[in-house]
């Protein structure tokens, strides 16, 4: 007596050849009918329900190239530089920041840079998941043994704007997300502003949530779409350590790569 005839449960494989048939059908009816583009590289998209950014596209963020800073996640020129224990870059020696670790899924260029704006700009929040994932494969480290996990705060002006902080949706893909900082004024676009600029307009910007979680000797990582300089992120990172956080650290979907120095 087959399956169908005795009420049997069909088997995991045959639910998943089911489900790929099925998915195989949707793809071809949504490619014809909508003829969807990849959110990065503007390409017709040939599996519409894996998401809005093909398959290439994903494949081409290429992770940072090691050796990097361990404070600010900055590449190093070579590994002969390296100041033990820590691999710090001269600008973390002279100007320590508040972040004990930071890291990166990569450059802030190609295809990564395209699904960051798809987000920020475009609305395609359903990206928050996969980049998410991603961040939590090329980040792991900085993420392990993390409390807590505290999304950069848009201010209010910017957030109703845009109806969404990207921070906060990639935070929560990540892990526990609470809303521990507000912004307290709007800052000026940091775009082309040197790291000293940068940080003088950080200065003060932001400032413990009206009810914030206690953080108190817990780890903490900040979570942000994009770093420059590292100035946003510092400047929440001081006022977490203010609030009494153990350790304080950061993952950003890109980071803007300066030259070694």
């Amino acid at each position: 007596m087959d399956s169908s005839a005795s009420g049997a449960t069909p088997s995991p494989s045959t639910s998943r050849l089911a489900l790929n048939r099925l998915r195989a059908a949707a793809d071809a009816l949504l490619s014809v009918v909508l003829a969807p583009s990849c959110a990065a590289c503007d390409e017709l998209l040939e599996h519409p329900t894996h998401g809005p950014v093909c398959a290439r596209c994903w494949c081409s963020i290429l992770p940072l190239t090691p050796p990097l800073c361990d404070r600010c996640g900055d590449p190093l020129p070579s590994w002969r530089v390296i100041s033990l224990p820590l691999a710090t870059c001269p600008r973390c020696r002279r100007r320590p920041p508040a972040v004990a670790r930071a890291a990166a899924v990569g450059t802030y260029d190609g295809a990564l840079r395209a699904v960051v704006h798809a987000i920020k700009y475009d609305g395609r929040r359903s990206l928050a998941r996969p980049l998410a994932a991603l961040m939590r494969r090329r980040c792991g480290s900085v993420l392990e043994g993390a409390d807590v996990l505290v999304p950069v705060p848009l201010h209010p002006s910017r957030r109703r704007s845009r109806g969404f902080n990207q921070a906060l949706d990639l935070a929560r893909h990540l892990g526990p997300a609470v809303r521990a900082l507000r912004r307290t004024r709007a800052t000026p676009s940091q775009t082309g502003l040197p790291a000293a600029q940068r940080h003088r307009n950080m200065r003060d910007a932001f400032a413990p949530a009206w009810r914030a979680p206690d953080i108190f000797g817990r780890v903490v990582v900040l979570v942000d779409d994009v770093s420059t300089t590292g100035a946003t992120i510092d400047a929440c990172a001081r006022v977490l350590a203010g609030m009494g956080a153990r350790e304080v650290r950061a993952v950003t979907a890109a980071r803007v790569v300066t030259p070694p120095r």
